[in-house]
């Protein structure tokens, strides 16, 4: 059986769950980061139990003891099984944090994870709207209060280059009118402050009264679900998907295009790769640099369209 596609949920060995423990109350990751790492490591569980059936040693004992040959006969099933390079690394990554913490805190021997490498992957450019795009899909005149939750939270999510957790974990307090600034909270419980459009400040001014409207003792979240609860990320998804349909947009609009299309179009008319790595919350300049390339995309299809030498000539 593809142990990635077992419904049984695995049982955490003691030294797994500390180490969960340890990145929720020291490293003080994030509930879907951890929902993420768990995973991954639960995957690392059933390779090493899998691989050792009859083996008397505990789960704890077994991990402890797995060897490099061990972990890349893990990856190249992995990868046998259709995951791409990119969420290979994500897992390979994940069981060298398991095993530094091994090193750091048990007093275990090596890693051996370290000398292990996966297959590159093709990579992927991600999809981004035109600007003319965002602009139609952004172009609506709320007619009840949910599409004015949702003008606020699109034009928040393309204005200012959000994560989709990032955007519905917001709260008033996290926007200052002022200034013009939202300090968000991103992967790794990083802060930064990022620059918010007119548009989206409108938007959200026009919201806030309807808010306090709906809103029920306790709660906090700036985007509220039709209960009066904090919107959860497959409804703000699900909204979007339904609003670019309406707005007649054919592409399937998804809400981490909305961040990419802002990366983009900033680079389009900017090539301050940092200042884009600053907003976007990236802390390698690397992840930012994809973006380049759509960028480059966008300058050829201008360059093909319009210069005389790009043109393909008609006949023989």
């Amino acid at each position: 059986m593809n142990p990635l596609h077992e419904k049984q949920k695995t049982v955490l060995p003691p030294v797994l769950g500390q180490y969960l423990t340890y990145l929720r109350d020291t490293r003080r990751l994030a509930t879907l980061t951890l929902v993420s790492y768990e995973h991954d490591l639960a995957t690392l569980v059933r390779f090493t139990v899998q691989k050792h059936p009859d083996d008397s040693r505990t789960p704890d004992d077994l991990l402890r003891q797995l060897q490099t040959s061990d972990i890349r006969y893990f990856i190249a099933r992995l990868h046998g099984s259709g995951l791409s390079g990119r969420s290979l690394a994500r897992m390979l990554s994940v069981w060298r944090g398991f095993y530094r913490y091994l090193i750091r805190y048990h007093h275990h021997g090596d890693d051996p994870c370290q000398s292990v490498r996966v297959p590159k992957s093709a990579q992927k450019l991600p999809n981004a709207l035109s600007p003319d795009e965002a602009a139609q899909l952004l172009t609506f005149k709320p007619t009840d209060p949910l599409a004015t939750r949702d003008l606020a939270m699109f034009e928040l999510f393309y204005g200012s280059g959000l994560r989709l957790a990032e955007l519905a974990s917001l709260q008033p307090a996290n926007i200052d009118f002022n200034q013009g600034m939202a300090r968000i909270t991103g992967k790794g419980s990083k802060t930064r402050l990022v620059p918010i459009g007119k548009q989206a400040l409108q938007a959200l001014q026009a919201w806030l009264p309807i808010r306090a409207a709906m809103l029920p003792p306790g709660e906090t979240a700036l985007f509220l679900s039709q209960q009066g609860r904090r919107i959860h990320t497959r409804t703000i998804a699900l909204r979007l998907k339904q609003r670019a349909l309406l707005q007649g947009l054919d592409n399937n609009v998804h809400p981490h295009a909305l961040r990419h299309s802002f990366a983009s179009h900033l680079l389009q008319s900017s090539s301050d790769l940092r200042a884009v790595q600053e907003m976007l919350g990236h802390s390698s300049i690397r992840s930012t640099q994809v973006y380049t390339h759509l960028d480059f995309q966008h300058l050829t299809k201008i360059y093909d369209q319009a210069h005389p030498r790009a043109k393909k000539k008609g006949g023989k």
